[in-house]
């Protein structure tokens, strides 16, 4: 029942923003539901408010027997992948800085994603 509320109901209204959901499992001793946020969600920080105040409410609502929904932590390929990305943004930035002061290149104005 958890998975196919997921797939019917969740998870194409989290597509819709460019996220995925994958679910990972459910303990019964603690009504514990595992899910693991993707894509565009994955690092999002609206995405722990949408796990809890729309997942959670709407899993607890049709099924009583979960009390709590939480997000998988990153396994080891993740935690890699996480690491290089954080390494390339760095040397994308000095390297951007460096232009800056050589006159080459304009600094940027920052903006928030468009949803």
């Amino acid at each position: 029942m958890i998975k196919e509320l997921l797939e019917t109901r969740i998870r194409p209204a989290v597509q819709e923003d460019g996220g995925d959901i994958v679910y990972r499992g459910f303990d019964a001793d603690s009504g514990t539901v595992t899910l693991k946020m993707m894509g565009a969600c994955s690092g999002c920080p609206s995405s722990s408010v949408t796990l809890k105040s729309g997942i959670e409410n709407m899993l607890m609502h049709y099924i009583p027997e979960v009390k709590e929904v939480v997000e998988a932590p990153p396994d080891e390929g993740e935690e890699e992948a996480l690491k290089a990305f954080d390494q390339l943004e760095q040397q994308l930035g000095q390297q951007q800085q460096q232009q800056q002061q050589q006159g080459l290149l304009q600094p940027q104005q920052q903006c928030s994603p468009a949803r």
